[in-house]
């Protein structure tokens, strides 16, 4: 039975972002898939990564939980809104204190390489944009999926798929349910 670990990345969840990552949970709950979803503004955690890689701040509770989690999934869904071209700062204070050495990948000492902790694992980027993915890719060279491909590589994850939703700002509420529905039907293929 596939695990799949589901990751809202935005801030609010009347969002769109929350819509579809409820349509993702939706869909792979009828492939008799254990899914459990992660709202990371509901996680109690502070987002600065105060003291870099010189000294460790102690993981909340939260963050614990979230880690156990990640360690368990072998799917991860990713789904959040560029802003800024990058991603929502929650989302990047939660990779900034979780994705650690020694717990998602572990430096190997007087070399440049690591060993990657979260090796078998697959993932899937849902990410809404208020301009096409297309043009997102082209003219800004994709900011957010690179940095969260490169850090979920970094740490094994393999392969990793992308899925681009907008133009948000300009959609209709028909042009929603088609993206709500297209995301519940991946969730339903367990992709």
């Amino acid at each position: 039975m596939k695990k799949i670990l589901i990751i809202d990345g935005h801030p609010n969840e009347d969002s769109l972002c929350f819509s579809l990552a409820e349509a993702y949970l939706r869909g792979s709950k009828t492939q008799n898939a254990e899914v459990e979803k992660l709202r990371i503004a509901d996680l109690n955690f502070n987002p600065n990564l105060r003291y870099g890689y010189q000294k460790r701040t102690v993981l909340e509770e939260d963050l614990l939980k979230a880690y156990e989690l990640l360690k368990w999934a072998d799917h991860l869904v990713w789904v959040y809104p560029v802003w800024w071209g990058g991603l929502p700062a929650i989302t990047k204070g939660f990779i900034d204190r979780l994705f650690l050495p020694g717990l998602t990948y572990k430096p190997i000492p007087n070399t440049y390489k690591h060993e990657k902790l979260l090796k078998g694992k697959t993932a899937r980027i849902i990410t809404t944009l208020d301009q096409p993915g297309w043009y997102y890719r082209l003219m800004s060279n994709a900011p957010s999926e690179h940095q969260l491909k490169g850090s979920l590589k970094l740490c094994g994850v393999a392969p990793i798929k992308v899925n681009y939703i907008g133009i948000v700002k300009t959609s209709t509420e028909i042009m929603r349910k088609k993206w709500i529905d297209n995301i519940e039907n991946l969730g339903r293929k367990l992709l």
